[in-house]
């Protein structure tokens, strides 16, 4: 299957892109077929053969979502964007371990806990000795 889609070049830090269509298992860098475009993200600035695009999708080739949105933003066709990424969902199976996480904490956090609530009921005991005091004897 061909794809159309981005192929990186420039130095690191200024990077430049070139529309190509390839084969879908060949690697970015190597395997071309035809350089359709290019793309300087530094300007905003996009060369693109479009007729040279439409001729290789009525061939079967499929276009990266980000070239089609990459086109859509350029005004060069009016085709609805398409969704270039998903953000990271969290597989169900961690949830569970989050939990029992937050009840061992939960466990430790208990005595701590305990003593606060004792010592109220020491303040009230001191306030009654004031009028009771108790001594042991001492044998």
């Amino acid at each position: 299957m061909l794809n159309i889609r981005l192929q990186r070049t420039g130095k690191r830090g200024q990077a430049y892109f070139r529309i190509i269509i390839a084969e879908h298992t060949k690697k970015p860098k190597g395997g071309v077929l035809e350089i359709l475009g290019s793309y300087d993200p530094h300007k905003k600035e996009l060369k693109v053969e479009k007729d040279r695009i439409e001729y290789w999708m009525s061939k079967g080739a499929q276009i990266s979502p980000t070239v089609n949105n990459l086109l859509v933003n350029q005004k060069v066709w009016d085709k609805p964007k398409m969704e270039s990424w998903k953000p990271k969902v969290k597989p169900k199976g961690e949830a569970p371990k989050l939990e029992t996480l937050a009840v061992k904490t939960e466990s430790k956090a208990e005595p701590a806990e305990e003593t606060p609530k004792e010592e109220p009921k020491e303040e009230a005991a001191s306030a009654e000795p004031e009028a009771a005091p108790q001594e042991t004897p001492v044998p």
